[in-house]
């Protein structure tokens, strides 16, 4: 199948066609102004003419009265060599040609006329108005010099029309290449996309208005494409880190215990570390799994309503034995309804309440807010302790991401679980952020209004 013609090849065509139209439009008006010019100096011309000769002949009443007149008769058709004159009664009878062979039409007015090559522009009236039986009288003006005058500009419209056609073709090819320059740049910049050079960008300064909005859109598409790749690659190794630990652990376990032969308790004892070992990298498995499927957006909800205060005292009863070895406090505040699928409700809110736990200091206050409000439904964990630095707060839900190796909370841990709740909050059509000032971290939930 064959390519269709180029953008820079149909724009100059464009371009084209608009000048040759434009061009012929202009040729073909001024033609028309041209021919109207010269028929109303032609008929200004043969009005004073007419003028004259009804001074010189007319009183005429017969042929006869015409032979004292004759002489000066010509001598006025002389300052004319292009003027021909025939007089006729009002019988048809032709009394005077100044043309012989001429057979001009004998109608009133201006019209035009043809004679053996020559091109003529007759006026017919009476040689005295009013009168019926008045002799007529016709005046042919020789226009052929006019019709040559119009042929050859009518030629050079045409030869115009198709230089500037030409012309315009390929200064409109020629500026459409250069318009289009940018976006060969980009395509060259496209083509070069790989994995070590998502940090290229376009100038918006070397490309026309029009086309900023593709470059910045171009920019955001690579920053967002480097972005995921370093996201990527920071979670590749962080999973074989965290992979990488726990089968360790099981192959030097394994290899020792093997080492040698050792009573059936001692084997009983690995069995079970290596069962704790399994039973967490099966956790770590599923998490990812769960992770996938909310991005993919394969996560079913089965919403019901729930009396959210009813839930949060739950989950709060749950977590008051750890709370107390503490010497945490878990205060709740303020009802709620809300529909949603209680146990990813409840897997959400556990992750916090554990993660508000683990970095809450003895004595400390862990505190629930519940709040409807106009735009949604809000939700807040809070909790004293250690500001959250504002760098590394939007990165809290990245999968495996620790804010500082000093706040790394212990192998039973593998930084998936604000990656879950994140993930189970957008399930629910809501969004969570943090805020981490003054001693307070906050993690706040925001669903819409039901």
């Amino acid at each position: 199948m064959m390519r269709g013609l180029s953008l820079t090849a149909r724009l100059g065509l464009l371009f084209a066609a608009c000048t040759a139209t434009v061009s012929l439009l202009a040729g073909v008006l001024f033609t028309r102004a041209s021919e109207a010019h010269f028929i109303e100096l032609d008929q200004q011309l043969l009005d004073r003419r007419l003028a004259a000769f009804r001074t010189l002949v007319g009183d005429l009443r017969a042929p006869d009265d015409l032979a004292p007149r004759l002489e000066a008769l010509m001598a006025e058709l002389r300052l004319h060599p292009d003027l021909a004159l025939r007089l006729e009664g009002a019988d048809g009878q032709y009394w005077f040609n100044s043309t012989e062979g001429l057979r001009a039409p004998g109608r009133d007015g201006l019209q035009d006329w043809q004679q053996e090559g020559v091109d003529y522009r007759v006026y017919g009236a009476p040689l005295r108005p009013g009168d019926p039986s008045s002799p007529r009288l016709s005046l042919a003006l020789d226009i052929t010099h006019h019709q040559h005058f119009l042929e050859r500009m009518q030629r050079l419209i045409w030869l115009t029309v198709g230089l500037s056609a030409l012309a315009t073709a390929l200064l409109g090819a020629w500026a459409a290449r250069s318009g289009l320059r940018p976006l060969h740049r980009m395509a060259d910049v496209a083509s070069g996309v790989s994995a070590r050079s998502l940090t290229t960008r376009l100038d918006e300064q070397d490309v026309p208005g029009e086309l900023v909005e593709l470059v910045r859109a171009f920019n955001a598409m690579l920053g967002r494409l480097d972005d995921a790749f370093q996201r990527l690659s920071a979670f590749s190794a962080d999973i074989a880190h965290e992979l990488r630990t726990p089968l360790s652990n099981l192959l030097t376990q394994t290899q020792v215990i093997l080492a040698q032969d050792r009573p059936l308790e001692d084997y009983r004892e690995a069995l079970h570390s290596n069962l704790e070992e399994l039973q967490r990298l099966a956790q770590m498995v599923g998490d990812m799994l769960f992770l996938a499927k909310a991005e993919h957006g394969l996560l079913t909800t089965r919403r019901q309503p729930l009396e959210l205060a009813t839930e949060l005292d739950a989950l709060l009863d749950y977590f008051a034995a750890i709370a107390e070895d503490r010497r945490v406090t878990l205060v709740r505040e303020g009802d709620a309804q809300f529909l949603a699928d209680r146990d990813m409700l409840r897997r959400a809110l556990s992750n916090l309440l554990d993660n508000a736990l683990r970095f809450t200091p003895p004595g400390g206050l862990i505190r629930l807010d519940l709040a409807t409000r106009s735009d949604g439904l809000y939700l807040t964990v809070a909790n004293n302790g250690e500001d959250i630095p504002a760098e590394f707060q939007p990165r809290l839900f990245d999968r495996f991401f620790r804010a500082d190796p000093a706040r790394r909370e212990g192998r039973e841990h593998a930084g998936l679980g604000l990656a879950i709740t994140r993930s189970i909050v957008q399930a629910h059509g809501g969004e969570i952020h943090c805020e981490s000032s003054g001693g307070w971290t906050r993690f706040i939930l925001r669903f819409p209004a039901t």
